[in-house]
């Protein structure tokens, strides 16, 4: 059975956007902080998100040269979207032109049901974690739906003063176990934890 991890970085002061939604800050130039991001979004079997970032991601990781592009190409994608298509645009390329790792991106599994059911179906699975992407609403319908085995937080040297949390869904107070953390040089920490 996989688990699901929902990665997310987030600001000082607690937000995963601005208000708009935007979050440019988040790219920071830290090498050390990006090159561990990469090893943890490798080590995925599958990419969740909803129809939004993935809408936005097929539109620019097929064609890209960046250090995440190969693990975020390669590794099949599963996207949320309640319409029962995945409502974005194709990826940039026709997707003859695209590599074989790339076509994961036209080939995504959309999940129109009960995300409780649709989850639990993917996690039924065996194999190495899930790893879920957001946006910031299916982030929270994630965490308030209790789906998420770990979070794994990289809190980024940036304070919003206002944005979306991550957090503001959830019914009660939630415990949460620290089971690793790691600062990087240019002020990065990721922080992974497991609801307690």
């Amino acid at each position: 059975m996989r688990e699901l991890f929902l990665k997310m970085s987030m600001s000082v002061d607690g937000f995963v956007s601005d208000l708009e939604g935007r979050n440019t800050w988040m790219f920071g130039s830290d090498q050390a902080a990006k090159a561990w991001s990469v090893e943890t979004v490798s080590n995925a079997s599958l990419h969740i998100m909803g129809h939004r970032t993935f809408a936005e991601m097929a539109a620019y990781w097929p064609t890209s040269t960046d250090q995440f592009a190969p693990p975020m190409n390669r590794i099949p994608k599963a996207v949320f979207a309640r319409s029962g298509t995945a409502n974005g645009p194709a990826p940039v390329a026709a997707p003859e032109t695209l590599s074989t790792d790339a076509k994961s991106w036209s080939e995504a599994y959309v999940a129109s049901g009960d995300l409780t059911k649709e989850i639990s179906a993917l996690k039924a699975v065996d194999g190495r974690p899930i790893i879920a992407h957001g946006g910031v609403r299916f982030a929270r319908s994630l965490v308030a739906s209790g789906l998420v085995d770990q979070l794994i937080l990289m809190v980024v040297p940036v304070a919003l003063g206002d944005g979306l949390p991550l957090f503001s869904s959830l019914p009660a107070p939630a415990p949460l176990k620290l089971l690793s953390s790691n600062a990087f040089p240019g002020g990065a920490v990721a922080q992974t934890y497991r609801f307690a």
